[in-house]
């Protein structure tokens, strides 16, 4: 069974600065609330085919996994597992919401088995929903460069 989540907010910055801000690993940490480190294992700059290597808690399990950049537009960076627990897909989207406000979404793919997948997916849910509001609060105290 699979598990298919998406979560969206609204956040006041221009979807620049946005894409700039969740496209460096070295950000994640102050966002993504399991994260509890990530680091960039090929050179810079990030572009499709980048790998980042990420070490998280989740449900109360230490959680190490590689992702790998697949697509990276100006609206969109998606990422697949190249080294998890279980194969998973992560997709961050960010487009213009109007003046200076840009609406994201976090949408996470993934096969945890038939028996996590109920779990995982409220699991996942709560999660990224939370992850947005950081990332809202984070980014809203930022001064613009």
């Amino acid at each position: 069974m699979a598990v298919d989540v998406t979560a969206t907010a609204s956040i006041d910055r221009p979807r620049d600065q946005v894409a700039a801000y969740l496209r460096d690993p070295a950000n994640d940490t102050k966002w993504i609330g399991g994260i509890r480190s990530a680091r960039l294992l090929t050179p810079r700059p990030v572009t499709v085919g980048s790998q980042i290597e990420r070490v998280a808690s989740f449900l109360g399990r230490r959680v190490q996994y590689v992702n790998e950049i697949t697509e990276l537009t100006a609206d969109r960076l998606a990422m697949r597992s190249v080294c998890s627990p279980f194969p998973m897909r992560v997709t961050y989207g960010h487009r213009d919401a109007g003046d200076s406000t840009t609406e994201v979404s976090v949408r996470v793919q993934g096969d945890a088995g038939r028996f996590y997948a109920p779990l995982l997916g409220l699991a996942v849910r709560r999660s990224i929903t939370r992850d947005l509001r950081n990332l809202k609060r984070v980014l809203g105290k930022r001064p613009a460069p």
